[in-house]
C-alpha cells in the first residue's frame, strides 16, 4: 500500500488514469491519504473527481478544507454542489447525511436536488469559518456552473452565517431563478444584517408566493423600515391569505403606532395567524391602553398559539413596569412551562428570547431554574444564550454542571455562544 501511496503522489500521468474504485481504495489508508485523494482532484475523469470530493468529506478533518474549496471551482456542477456541502459538514457536523447532495441527479451536464422548504439549519455563534470558505461559496452563489449549485452555495452560505457574502447574495437575486432567489433571501435573513433588508424591498410582490413570503418574513426579521408602506399595502388588498398572513407578521416585527388599529382589529379575526400577529405587534408597539383587549385573549381564547402571543404581550407589559409575576398561572409562567411542548416549544422560547432582552424577565428566568424541568433548563439555556449578559454566566455555568447529560451538554454549548457573543 505504501508503495501505491508513492507512485501516486510521484506520477500524475498514473493519477489521471485512475477510477472512483481506485480513489475508494487510496482513501481507505485514512487521514494520511488526504494529500492523495485531493490530487484526484486533477483527474480528466468528471466521475473520480466527485468521488475524491466524497471521500474527503468522509475522511473529515481541517486538512480537506483547502482542496475542498478548490472543488468549489471544479468546472462540474455536481463536483461543486459536494463540495459546497462538505464545507458545511466541517462546521456542521453531519450534513452531508441529510444535505442537497444526497438527493442529487445528474441531468445531462447539469444536476438537480431535491430542495425542501426546511431551511432552518445554522451554526453556533462561537463557530469561526474561515473567511477562504465563505469567498468560495460566494463565487459559486454568485457564478455556480448550474442553478442548482448557485442556490445550494445560498444555502451553504446562510447556515454559515457568511456574511462577507452579502453581496454575493444580493448578486444571486439577479437569475430571476426562484429557487437561487429563496435561497439567497433566506440566507440573508439568518445572516441577519440589516443593511440586506432594503435591497430585497422589490421582492415583496414577486409573482412566486415563496420568493414573496419569504422576502415578507426577511424584511420582518431585518427590519426593513422601507418595506412598511408595500407591506400595509398587501394587507390592505392582499394576493391570499398566506401573503395577508405574512405581512401582518412583518409589520408586527417593527410596529409603529399607526399600526395599532389594524391590529386591534385583527386580534379578533376568524384567521388563528392573523389573531397571533395581531398580538405580537401590540406586544411591541407596548400601549399600556391595550392591556385589557391582550387580557381577555388571554383569559378566553382556546387556541394555544394566540394564547401563547398573548401571554408573551402580558409579560412585555409588566417587565415594562419593572415587574414579572411567577405564580402558577400567570402569563410568563405559562411561557416556562410550555417549553415542555413538542409541538409548541419553539414559539415559547422565541418569545422568551425576546421579552429576556429587558431585565426583569432575564431575572425572573434565573429563578425558574430553581425547580425547572430538564426540557426547561435546556431552553432557557438557549434563551440565555440568546439575550443573556455577563450575569447569565454563572447560571449556564451550574446547568453545564447538571447531573443530565442532554442538559450539561445544552449548557456548555450555549456558555460558549454566550462567551462569544459577549467577548468574554
Amino acid at each position: 500500500m505504501r508503495r501505491v501511496t508513492f507512485l501516486l503522489c510521484l506520477s500524475p500521468a498514473f493519477l489521471l488514469a485512475q477510477s472512483p474504485k481506485d480513489v475508494r481504495t487510496v482513501a481507505k489508508q485514512g487521514p494520511t491519504a488526504i494529500p492523495t485523494v485531493a490530487g484526484y482532484l486533477n483527474s480528466a475523469n468528471a466521475d473520480t473527481r466527485i468521488e475524491a470530493v466524497k471521500q474527503l468529506i468522509a475522511l473529515g478533518g481541517k486538512d480537506t478544507i483547502d482542496p475542498l474549496i478548490r472543488a468549489t471551482h471544479d468546472a462540474d456542477p455536481e463536483v461543486q454542489f459536494r463540495a459546497t456541502d462538505g464545507l458545511v459538514n466541517f462546521y456542521l457536523p453531519g450534513y452531508v447525511r441529510q444535505g442537497l447532495g444526497s438527493t442529487v441527479i445528474r441531468v445531462g451536464e447539469s444536476v438537480k436536488a431535491k430542495f425542501s422548504d426546511k431551511n432552518d439549519q445554522v451554526i453556533d455563534t462561537y463557530v469561526v469559518v474561515r473567511p477562504e470558505v465563505i469567498t468560495a461559496l460566494g463565487q459559486l452563489a454568485r457564478g455556480g456552473s448550474a442553478m442548482d449549485t448557485r442556490a445550494n452555495a445560498c444555502r451553504a452560505i446562510g447556515i454559515l452565517r457568511g456574511r462577507a457574502a452579502l453581496p454575493d447574495l444580493i448578486d444571486a437575486l439577479r437569475t430571476k431563478n426562484n429557487q437561487v432567489m429563496y435561497e439567497a433571501i433566506a440566507a440573508m435573513e439568518k445572516i441577519g444584517d440589516p443593511s440586506a433588508g432594503p435591497r430585497i424591498t422589490y421582492l415583496l410582490r414577486d409573482f412566486d408566493d415563496r420568493v414573496q413570503a419569504t422576502a415578507i418574513e426577511a424584511s420582518g426579521v431585518l427590519r426593513n423600515m422601507d418595506a412598511l408602506p408595500i407591506l400595509r399595502g398587501i394587507v390592505a388588498n392582499p394576493r391570499n391569505i398566506k401573503s395577508e398572513r405574512s405581512a401582518l407578521a412583518a409589520i408586527a416585527m417593527m410596529p409603529q403606532p399607526q399600526d395599532r388599529d389594524v391590529f386591534l382589529r385583527e386580534l379578533g379575526s376568524k384567521d388563528e395567524k392573523l389573531r397571533v400577529s395581531a398580538a405580537e405587534g401590540l406586544a411591541r408597539i407596548g400601549n399600556p391602553a391595550d392591556e385589557p383587549a391582550l387580557a381577555k385573549v388571554w383569559q378566553d381564547e382556546d387556541k394555544m398559539a394566540p394564547r401563547l402571543a398573548a401571554a408573551f404581550a402580558l409579560t412585555e407589559a409588566k417587565a415594562a413596569e419593572g415587574k414579572t409575576d411567577l405564580t402558577e398561572e400567570s402569563p410568563l409562567r405559562y411561557l416556562i412551562n410550555t417549553l415542555n411542548s413538542a409541538a409548541y416549544h419553539d414559539v415559547a422560547y422565541s418569545y422568551l428570547v425576546e421579552a429576556a432582552r429587558r431585565k426583569p424577565v432575564l431575572e425572573a428566568l434565573y429563578t425558574a431554574l430553581g425547580d425547572a424541568t430538564s426540557d426547561e433548563k435546556i431552553y432557557i439555556a438557549r434563551v440565555l444564550m440568546e439575550s443573556g449578559d455577563k450575569g447569565s454566566i454563572p447560571w449556564l455555568e451550574k446547568i453545564s454542571r447538571d447531573n443530565q447529560s442532554d442538559v450539561s451538554k445544552e449548557g456548555l454549548r450555549a456558555l460558549r455562544s454566550l462567551r462569544a457573543r459577549l467577548g468574554a
